[in-house]
């Protein structure tokens, strides 16, 4: 698929990314996150390794746009582990 990403032109494929992000440790996510096969990565990250340019030449909302067209799962903050509460969740829910 065709994606401009900091006013360049991409010819990215899902199974390409997927393949460029194996064997890359994710970084913490403190932001927009995506998750690829089983972990979750920051956009910014994974727009970095794809387009091969720093991360201050595109945006988070750009990536997170091309990723989600691209059929991955973009997230606001990373998602939490199921079947595990926090202490917060407890509180909240009387515990």
């Amino acid at each position: 698929m065709r994606c401009v990403i900091a006013r360049f032109p991409f010819d990215l494929v899902k199974s390409e990314v997927e393949q460029s992000m194996s064997g890359i440790t994710p970084e913490p996510v403190t932001g927009v996150s995506v998750t690829i096969g089983r972990r979750v990565y920051p956009v910014m990250q994974v727009g970095e390794v794809i387009t091969k340019q720093n991360r201050r030449d595109f945006t988070a909302g750009e990536m997170r746009r091309a990723l989600t067209r691209l059929g991955f799962t973009c997230h606001e903050t990373r998602p939490a582990a199921p079947g595990r509460e926090t202490r917060a969740d407890e509180d909240a829910l009387g515990w």
